[in-house]
């Protein structure tokens, strides 16, 4: 079990944040892909080859995640605003 999953309380914000995290990282790994294209590997074989269409389905995916996690994060600023305001 994670240590989020055993607090009674959640960080909203931290959880959008490392789920933003993830997404660059899949948006990353599959630029390395794209990009590593008629490189040489370090046994001196030559990658020519990349399937577009998993990546492309990668980079709509992240695009995806980015999204739902800036609405997440923006559904924590106005939760945290409200709160303040009732404290007010």
């Amino acid at each position: 079990m994670s240590q989020a999953a055993d607090k009674t309380y959640v960080d909203i914000s931290s959880t959008a944040l490392q789920g933003l995290e993830a997404a660059q990282l899949q948006v990353e790994r599959s630029g390395q892909r794209l990009a590593g294209v008629g490189a040489s590997t370090p046994d001196g074989a030559v990658v020519d080859t990349v399937d577009l269409s998993a990546e492309a389905v990668a980079l709509l995916s992240a695009s995806r995640q980015f999204a739902a996690n800036v609405n997440v994060l923006k559904v924590a600023d106005n939760m945290q605003k409200n709160f303040i305001n009732l404290l007010g």
